[in-house]
């Protein structure tokens, strides 16, 4: 079942008896939650038919006893479990049992982020119930998503002003909702989100990120890179993640340097490199701040940082100033 369809059915007031909404994207799993929840027992009915349990802690014979209970003068209970993935094997393996024979006027609506859907009891459930999967946000998916959220809000991005207020929040879209909120209490009166606006209000901590820190590289600006690389350190960005997020942008960087050498369709580049056309145009103009030959040697510099990282010999903060430093030789003003 996908997100859509779900909305569909619950629209028409069709519940599954068993119901599993989990993945990586935690903002749709409580979005979906909420949605269910709301349109499954009404609020004055909830006091009797709505139980509620956390997958740490709970036990499985107190939630198949509520899941057995018919409902007090409503159409049906819900039994809600939050955080599936924490709960322990012995209690789901009993859980299982349920699953055999639920109550048609019980719904069971289970949640979690990653799950193995190997393990019996999520196998079980799949095929006795329905699931929604929410994977994680991509890039190149963000803007649509953020565009979406804030229409639902009733406020619109202008052109320049939503890449601007992706590339500060990132794709946790907690995160986005968070930040959306704060603009929202900004603009007041107003429900067009100018650029000037993200500059104001939205948190600045991804500002000082990647892409800027990747830019200032591409320049050569070896000063610049050093004071955003260390921002980044100073708001606890681990440097194991910042060498990540590194990693990833220049494999993005080196496919976007081929693709353009092969000459690939600009309506296809995003797409193959995995970006949003908002952000195509920088990638490829950092790209070719780089020979074709820099990135081998760029990837053997990353995994050598790695690996020191990793070891307890040196000091992080060194070690990534150094990569900085290299990769600023690197580029096309070091040469």
């Amino acid at each position: 079942m996908t997100y859509a369809e779900l909305k569909q059915a619950v629209k028409g007031g069709k519940f599954p008896s068993l119901l599993l909404l989990y993945g990586e994207e935690a903002y749709f799993v409580e979005e979906a939650v909420r949605l269910v929840c709301a349109a499954a027992v009404s609020p004055e009915n909830r006091d009797f038919n709505f139980s509620l349990f956390h997958g740490r802690d709970f036990k499985a014979a107190e939630l198949i006893d509520q899941a057995n209970t018919f409902p007090v003068f409503a159409e049906r209970r819900l039994v809600l479990l939050k955080d599936v993935h924490d709960a322990s094997a012995d209690q789901l393996e009993q859980l299982a049992d349920y699953l055999n024979d639920p109550v048609p006027e019980t719904l069971l609506l289970v949640t979690g982020g990653k799950i193995d859907s190997r393990r019996k009891f999520f196998k079980k459930f799949k095929q006795a119930g329905q699931s929604v999967e929410f994977k994680r946000v991509y890039d190149n998916q963000l803007p649509s998503l953020v565009r979406d959220i804030a229409r639902e809000r009733g406020v619109t991005f202008t052109a320049d002003s939503l890449p601007a207020f992706c590339r500060r929040v990132g794709t946790n879209l907690v995160e986005v909702s968070g930040e959306l909120e704060k603009l929202i209490s900004y603009l007041g009166e107003r429900n067009l989100v100018e650029e000037e606006d993200v500059a104001a209000v939205v948190s600045d901590t991804r500002v000082e990120s990647v892409f800027d820190l990747t830019d200032a590289l591409g320049e050569g600006e070896r000063a610049q890179a050093l004071r955003l690389l260390s921002r980044l350190l100073d708001d606890g960005q681990a440097p194991l993640m910042v060498l990540a997020m590194l990693t990833r942008h220049f494999r993005q960087l080196w496919k976007a340097r081929e693709l353009v050498e092969r000459r690939t369709p600009q309506n296809d580049l995003a797409r193959q490199v995995g970006v949003s056309p908002y952000f195509l145009k920088g990638l490829v103009r950092q790209s070719s701040y780089y020979d074709a030959s820099d990135y081998r040697s760029l990837f053997e510099r990353f995994l050598a940082t790695d690996i020191a990282l990793k070891s307890s010999g040196g000091e992080p903060r060194a070690l990534m100033e150094q990569l900085v430093l290299e990769i600023c030789q690197q580029g096309r003003t070091g040469k």
